[in-house]
């Protein structure tokens, strides 16, 4: 039986969902709705007569035509990228001083620069992981030029999407039953720590501040050991962690507004221009893209 051509729009969203693990987290990736990722896989499906991924609830499974499959798409997908590179004229160069805080490295940023990567090869990055409340400054003074954070204030940024809290707590210890309740929170001020805070003193809930600490595996370890509870973004909630709430005690927790935030200085830099217009283009949903 003769097969179809394959085409790139196909690869690419079959890549994306592997990358990702599930429809709903390629999507943005890929500036598509999860119903267009949805039906790109069955048009690809369909061209090559066998299923490739096993749909689960939240993640997807390679089946063993899609394994077959997925690394002549990676090789396809790199060619298809070198030869557009090529055709574009004068290749890009220079570097940008890119800042993320922990939380948002591997979810957010990771696809954006394989992405990057793939385009312009010859741009050096230099990574900064620090909190938002580092960054900031570091893009306002010129330090870094660019800076994925969450913004307090609408001049931080361009706004991409709003990031979920979420309280967490060991399953083993159940220190949420303690009362006062003891709590790890980020630096003074940190707006997950004002979020927490804010939260506990709506209901009424007696707390006791017993670890703080800049660093994201800092927050986990204390409650990992039971020491704390803690108010972290969704996406760097490790699995293991129980997603506490009201049967727990816990009210809800104000989400995150995460932005893209250039310094000035950067401004008319064609490299920077490039990232920058990749993130916003890759990471702003829209309202739809968000709640599915």
């Amino acid at each position: 039986m003769a097969l179809q051509d394959l085409q790139i729009d196909w690869l690419k969203c079959f890549v994306a969902v592997v990358d990702s693990g599930s429809l709903s987290s390629a999507a943005p990736e890929l500036c598509r709705s999860q119903s267009a990722v949805s039906m790109q896989l069955k048009k690809l499906e369909s061209a090559l007569g066998c299923q490739l991924l096993m749909r689960g609830p939240r993640q997807h499974q390679l089946t063993a035509e899609g394994q077959r499959l997925l690394g002549y798409a990676r090789r396809m997908l790199d060619l298809h990228a070198e030869t557009q590179a090529a055709f574009q004229g004068e290749e890009l160069t220079g570097r940008i001083r890119l800042g993320v805080p922990d939380d948002y490295a591997a979810k957010y940023l990771t696809p954006v620069l394989k992405r990057f990567a793939s385009h312009y090869g010859s741009v050096e990055i230099e990574l900064n992981c620090e909190q938002s409340t580092a960054l900031i400054p570091l893009v306002e003074r010129g330090e870094i030029d660019l800076a994925l954070v969450s913004r307090d204030h609408p001049r931080h940024g361009t706004l991409l999407f709003y990031e979920p809290m979420v309280w967490v707590g060991s399953p083993q210890f159940q220190t949420w039953r303690r009362d006062p309740l003891p709590i790890a929170v980020y630096e003074s001020a940190s707006l997950a720590r004002r979020s927490a805070i804010n939260s506990l003193g709506l209901q009424g809930r007696r707390y006791r501040v017993v670890y703080n600490s800049s660093s994201l595996a800092g927050q986990i370890a204390a409650v990992e050991s039971g020491l704390a509870v803690a108010a972290l973004t969704q996406c760097s909630a490790p699995p293991h962690l129980e997603i506490l709430g009201s049967d727990h005690g816990l009210g809800p927790l104000q989400p995150m507004e995460v932005s893209v935030y250039r310094s000035q200085a950067s401004q008319g830099d064609e490299a920077v221009d490039s990232l920058h217009n990749l993130l916003v283009k890759t990471l702003r949903m829209s309202e739809t893209t968000m709640e599915s």
